[in-house]
């Protein structure tokens, strides 16, 4: 909880200053970001979502894991406005909740996180299986559909490990079972590992793999089955601002992993400078649910077009619109 109420009149006043201060400067970007990050991400991952799903047929394997991203987005979105009103990010929060809200909210938080990041990891790996092997349908929209649908299954459980540690920090210590598991420490180490440290890993593989077959031209590269170009920018640009927007989180875990919470060791400003960190890494990790779908608009070629079949689909209505007959055609063929 962000209060400064540790603070007293016999304290140094430059110390509570500068909790005031932070507090302030958190109820600042939490207010910029709910008014106008929070309804332009929610619009952007919602469009994303519904385009493509009503143009199946033209959904590539890069489009799959957009819209994955998208709907962890979506969650994001959820999770955002009462995390960001609540005493955690602001001065003057709108609700107070317990701890089984908290720890609901937490875990939404941690399953978005791992959807996000192992949909980047992935379309990274299956983007260089359909450079390097473009008419094995390795990388087909249909393995695609079943690879996210195991991404979320692996966020779920991989979060439930965790929760046990949260859950048995916030209970009573007469629970023999949580008495000996009230280690938050190891909840941030198995977020830290399975949540950065492996895709980061696979990420960097992936892109020595693609910049490897990049400089070899071969006839393949001809190929008119081949991805979009474009879409190299769009995967470039969106592992880019993915790590951008995530690494502070995960480094915040990696501090209270190794040097445990502040504030037992270290006096009262180091535990306000550390929880100010924590909860503006936290900020920037939201920011990610709005600038991804914006990319992706800006960056697809095709996503404009599907736009426009889809409200002429709508103008149609239930008369058969021609142009969806052509395309049709054109894919069938």
């Amino acid at each position: 909880m962000w209060s400064c109420m540790v603070y007293n009149e016999t304290d140094d006043n430059v110390d509570l200053r500068l909790c005031q201060d932070f507090g302030l400067i958190l109820s600042v970007f939490s207010l910029v970001y709910l008014i106008i990050c929070f309804p332009v991400g929610l619009c952007y991952n919602a469009l994303l979502v519904v385009v493509n799903l009503s143009n199946k047929v033209t959904m590539t394997m890069p489009d799959v894991y957009f819209v994955n991203i998208a709907i962890a987005g979506l969650v994001l979105n959820l999770v955002a406005p009462v995390e960001l009103l609540g005493p955690s990010f602001t001065r003057w929060p709108m609700w107070e909740y317990n701890n089984e809200l908290y720890i609901t909210l937490l875990i939404l938080f941690n399953i978005s996180s791992l959807v996000i990041m192992y949909s980047t990891t992935l379309l990274s790996l299956d983007y260089y299986i359909e450079r390097a092997l473009p008419r094995t349908y390795m990388s087909s929209v249909y393995n695609t559909k079943h690879v996210c649908g195991f991404i979320w299954g692996g966020a779920v459980l991989t979060s439930f490990s965790s929760l046990l540690f949260y859950v048995c920090n916030h209970v009573s210590t007469k629970i023999i079972e949580c008495s000996k598991m009230q280690n938050k420490e190891a909840a941030d180490a198995i977020m830290m590992f399975i949540g950065y440290v492996v895709p980061a890993v696979a990420v960097l593989y992936a892109f020595i793999l693609i910049l490897r077959i990049r400089k070899e031209s071969t006839p393949l590269d001809q190929d008119s089955g081949r991805l979009d170009p474009s879409i190299h920018r769009l995967l470039l640009a969106s592992v880019c601002m993915q790590f951008l927007l995530w690494t502070p989180y995960y480094m915040t875990l990696l501090v209270h992993t190794v040097a445990g919470a502040p504030g037992s060791h270290s006096n009262r400003q180091h535990l306000t400078i550390y929880f100010f960190l924590r909860c503006l890494s936290e900020l920037l990790a939201f920011c990610s649910s709005f600038a991804i779908p914006l990319m992706y608009r800006q960056m697809n070629k095709n996503f404009s077009h599907k736009l426009q079949r889809l409200l002429k689909r709508l103008h149609c209505r239930d008369q058969s619109c021609p142009h969806e007959r052509s395309t049709v055609q054109q894919v069938v063929t």
